[in-house]
């Protein structure tokens, strides 16, 4: 049961991570790397897995809030939404190699959903980048060289 809570515990912060939500994965996956009680193989699967469905979470979010912004309780102004749109129109899919770096990387997904990016090829990027992330995390924890 350990095993399954140590697992959740990482899929939980990696999706709330990929999230608006100010959180962040790297730590617990860490920790649960130098323990050496878990797979490393299977802790950069769950952690992968659960920060591209948080991405995925905002892609959607960006694709169907988009008709809201209108409103007064939309989360992002018109002129930030409008500025993030030109910059995803500008460097297009490929801005989306930048999805796990702190701060930008969320909205970068968040405006993929709003731009209409098809969901296969933000898929393929985010994951991975986010993927990479991971790995280069683990590599750079385990020291394999």
């Amino acid at each position: 049961m350990l095993t399954f809570s140590a697992y959740l515990s990482l899929f939980i912060s990696a999706l709330g991570a990929a999230t608006l939500l100010p959180l962040q994965s790297e730590s617990v996956l860490v920790a649960l790397l130098l323990s050496q009680a878990y797979s490393p193989w299977a802790l950069l699967a769950v952690a992968s897995v659960g920060n591209i469905l948080g991405a995925l979470l905002n892609w959607l979010l960006g694709r169907y809030l988009e008709h809201f912004r209108h409103k007064t309780w939309f989360p992002v102004s018109a002129a930030r939404l409008q500025q993030a749109q030109r910059g995803y129109a500008r460097y297009g899919r490929w801005s989306l190699l930048l999805s796990w770096v702190p701060i930008i990387g969320d909205p970068l997904t968040l405006v993929a959903g709003v731009m209409r990016e098809r969901l296969w090829i933000f898929l393929l990027i985010v994951g991975l980048a986010k993927t990479a992330r991971y790995a280069l995390l683990a590599a750079l924890t385990l020291n394999w060289a």
